[in-house]
C-alpha cells in the first residue's frame, strides 16, 4: 500500500472540505447582512405606517417569525386619537384612570381570542411572552402602542414544505391590519410566498424546513494531517 499517496489523498479531501466550509461561512455571513438590511426595511415600513395611520383607525401590525421549534408573533396595536378614549375604557374596566395588571391581562386575552394561527391546517395555541401598555397620555396623543409578543411552540416540525395561516379579527369595524413574515433567524427555514386578503387581516406564509446541515467532523482534518505525517515517517525510514 502506498501510504504516502493515501496520506496525501486524505489531506487533499480534508483541505477541500475545510475550504468549502470557509466559503459557506462567508456566504452565510453575506446572507445574514442582507437579511439584516431587509429586516430594517420591514421595520421602517411598519414604523411609517404606524405614524401615518388615520385618527379614526386602530392599526394592528403583525410580524411573524418562524423557527424550527416555534412561531413568534409580534402584534402592535396603535389606536388613532379619535379611538383612544374608547380603547382606554375597554381596558380600564373599573374607570380608575389607570390600567392595572389584571385589566391589561384581560384585554390581552380578549385580543388573542380573535387571533387564530394554523400550521398546515392544524390549529396551534398561542401563549403570551410579554405585553407592554403605553402611558395614557401617549394613547390620547395617538402615539401609544400596545406591544404583544406571543408564541406557539412546535413539538415536531418535519423537513419539507409547510404553510402557516394567521387570522386577526380583533376590533374589525375600526381596524386596519398589516401582516408580514420576518426574515428567518434559522438557516433551516426558507420563506416562500406570502398571501394576504384585501384587508391584510389574514396572512398565509409558505415556507420550507431544510434538513439539519451535515458538517464535516474536525477529526477528518486531524486524520488527514496524521496521514501525511505517517507517510512522511515511512518515507524517511
Amino acid at each position: 500500500m502506498n501510504f504516502e499517496y493515501l496520506g496525501a489523498s486524505v489531506f487533499f479531501v480534508s483541505f477541500r472540505a475545510a475550504r468549502k466550509r470557509h466559503f459557506v461561512r462567508a456566504a452565510r455571513g453575506r446572507l445574514r447582512a442582507a437579511a439584516g438590511v431587509l429586516a430594517l426595511a420591514i421595520a421602517l415600513t411598519f414604523a411609517d405606517d404606524a405614524s401615518a395611520h388615520r385618527r379614526d383607525e386602530y392599526l394592528q401590525a403583525a410580524r411573524v417569525a418562524i423557527l424550527p421549534d416555534r412561531v413568534d408573533v409580534e402584534l402592535d396595536l396603535t389606536p388613532g386619537i379619535a379611538l383612544a378614549d374608547g380603547i382606554i375604557a375597554a381596558v380600564d374596566r373599573d374607570h380608575s384612570g389607570s390600567l392595572s395588571a389584571d385589566e391589561q391581562d384581560v384585554y390581552v386575552r380578549q385580543v388573542l381570542s380573535a387571533v387564530a394561527l394554523r400550521l398546515d391546517d392544524t390549529p396551534i395555541g398561542l401563549e403570551v411572552v410579554s405585553a407592554t401598555f403605553p402611558q395614557l397620555d401617549a394613547f390620547r396623543g395617538g402615539e401609544g402602542t400596545i406591544m404583544l409578543r406571543v408564541r406557539a411552540r412546535l413539538t415536531h416540525l418535519a423537513d419539507g414544505a409547510h404553510h402557516l395561516w394567521l387570522h386577526n379579527t380583533h376590533d374589525r369595524p375600526v381596524s386596519v391590519y398589516l401582516a408580514n413574515a420576518l426574515v428567518p433567524e434559522s438557516e433551516r427555514i426558507a420563506i416562500g410566498a406570502q398571501r394576504r386578503d384585501q384587508a391584510q387581516s389574514e396572512l398565509t406564509i409558505d415556507f420550507a424546513v431544510r434538513p439539519a446541515s451535515m458538517r464535516l467532523p474536525a477529526t477528518w482534518l486531524l486524520g488527514g494531517l496524521g496521514g501525511v505525517g505517517l507517510a512522511f515517517l515511512l518515507r524517511r525510514s
